[in-house]
């Protein structure tokens, strides 16, 4: 039976509460209904019903539209994708049940006494649990090597995939982009196997696009609807940058295609955005150039490189705009430049504008990170910064992305203690005031968002001590650690008012 703890799901919080797509039980499908058919039409197409003749020989209707031979064709190229995941001993639900915490000497009499399957790994020989996860992917070459979401295998110890025409093969990770929520696969069978390829220009707002999957763990499930939206951010990563589509897409759809009318690949679904868990029409996919770019440094690299410029932005808002005597309110503001950065070399300075990279305008800070992440390491750029009222040009030779598990994005911005704040000294910020350092990020599923920091918020002290930069953040942060307390007191002013907040930190 599969451990419902071992679930691929995560949530990535947005104001429409969106979730990454992992595997249910079939089981936990609540009621059932008739099947119905459906005919599907371009919205302009004049309706007209059939009634065909033959099973065997349907009726075509001048004016009626259908994904049949579309679905034949990108079909088989489709996987389910099914996961082994150890559970940690924390998992116990032994432990869960009666609320124990770790640390407990009721702790090690479940893990001798308890029932046999219910014993983790780790103390007394206990055997090893596991569970399962589900998702999909889907080729993209014939010697084998398959697409899917990192969220789907991050924790695996196996990986097996369920082709369209029924065949278990096992399949190897070689490699994962956490940032992208990409990994790929290669199966350990010698091919060929049947492929798609990816589409080379981004779909239209209005675009069709048909969705395979596996929800629910269903194989092979298709539903078909618009491209909704381009460009959105659901606060899942740094480079967000979501095609929003209507196909009906749900649990374990994470990692399987949406194509065009051409069957070329346009995204890899990965999120919805749900009240209840189901599919309510919005579903977000990751760009294919994205894709393709993450792709092509695992598989040639096994990893993913990207350029570092060494700078904490944010957005440029109205009044910033407007205080800087810039004529619109995009591009990125420097917050704070890293000592030694590529940044700090080449002369950008705190309170710089960048409004462009080699010649290309950036909207904002989000997609100032995007583009700098497009480059390779030591590659050189131009950036278009608006400084002092004037506009100049300012080349930076980058380098490479400091270790990803450490947080962050290419432009540089850090976060604190890795508790998943991102900071600079408030009085760098405009409209943040002179006193303390201000949260210019908060990362999606971190201590610090789980207990309402915001973007904006200026921290006045940390621990009863007053700080005016992040290392004084950090500093204090260090300390408390040092002490051997759990968990850190943070002043905040925000909106609402002044307020304390703790935060856990790690050993």
């Amino acid at each position: 039976m599969s451990d419902p703890k071992a679930s691929n799901t995560t949530s990535v919080r947005t104001r429409s509460r969106s979730m990454l797509l992992g595997a249910v039980a079939l089981t936990a499908l609540a009621g059932a209904g008739t099947l119905a058919n459906f005919t599907f039409a371009p919205p302009t197409a004049a309706l007209a019903q059939s009634t065909a003749t033959s099973p065997a020989a349907p009726v075509v209707v001048p004016g009626q539209a259908s994904f049949a031979d579309l679905v034949d064709k990108v079909k088989p190229a489709v996987v389910s994708v099914r996961v082994k995941i150890a559970v940690e001993d924390e998992e116990n639900p032994m432990l869960q049940q009666f609320g124990i915490p770790p640390g407990s000497p009721f702790e090690e009499f479940f893990r001798r006494f308890g029932p046999p399957e219910q014993r983790p790994q780790g103390r007394r020989g206990g055997p090893r649990r596991f569970g399962e996860a589900q998702g999909s992917g889907f080729f993209i070459s014939e010697d084998g090597y398959i697409v899917t979401n990192n969220h789907v295998v991050e924790k695996s110890t196996e990986v097996e995939v369920r082709t369209d025409d029924g065949k278990t093969l096992t399949a190897k990770v070689i490699g994962t982009d956490p940032r992208t929520d990409i990994a790929l696969l290669k199966v350990n069978e010698k091919g060929p196997y049947p492929f798609v390829p990816f589409a080379k220009s981004l779909p239209r707002v209005g675009d069709w696009v048909l969705a395979v999957g596996n929800p629910f763990g269903l194989g092979g499930s298709v539903t078909a609807g618009i491209v909704s939206a381009r460009g959105r951010d659901i606060g899942a990563g740094p480079y967000d940058d979501f095609l929003q589509i209507d196909a009906s897409v749900n649990k374990g759809n994470s990692g399987g295609p949406a194509f065009d009318l051409a069957g070329n690949v346009v995204g890899v679904n990965t999120a919805i955005a749900s009240p209840s868990g189901g599919s309510v029409g919005i579903a977000f996919a990751i760009p294919a150039e994205t894709v393709q770019k993450v792709v092509g440094e695992i598989r040639d690299h096994g990893t993913v490189r990207r350029g570092f410029l060494g700078v904490q932005i944010q957005p440029v808002t109205e009044d910033i705009a407007s205080s800087l005597g810039l004529a619109k309110a995009e591009g990125a503001i420097v917050a704070r430049v890293e000592d030694g950065s590529p940044a700090d070399k080449a002369g950008v300075k705190t309170g710089d504008a960048i409004t462009a990279v080699n010649g290309k305008p950036v909207k904002d800070a989000r997609e100032l990170s995007r583009e700098i992440a497009g480059f390779n390491p030591d590659a050189s750029v131009a950036l278009q910064v608006w400084r002092e009222g004037k506009e100049r040009t300012i080349d930076v030779k980058l380098t490479a992305l400091p270790d990803e598990g450490k947080g962050g994005d290419a432009a540089g911005t850090k976060d604190s203690s890795s508790l998943g704040l991102r900071l600079a000294p408030a009085a760098s910020v405009g409209g943040a005031g002179k006193e303390g350092v201000v949260v210019v990020g908060v990362e999606p599923d971190s201590a610090a968002e789980e207990r309402g920091f915001k973007t904006g918020d200026v921290i006045i002290e940390v621990s009863g001590q007053k700080v005016q930069t992040p290392g004084d953040v950090s500093k204090a942060v260090a300390a408390v650690r040092k002490d051997g307390k759990k968990a850190v007191l943070f002043r905040v002013q925000a909106q609402e008012g002044t307020r304390f907040v703790a935060l856990p930190i790690g050993e």
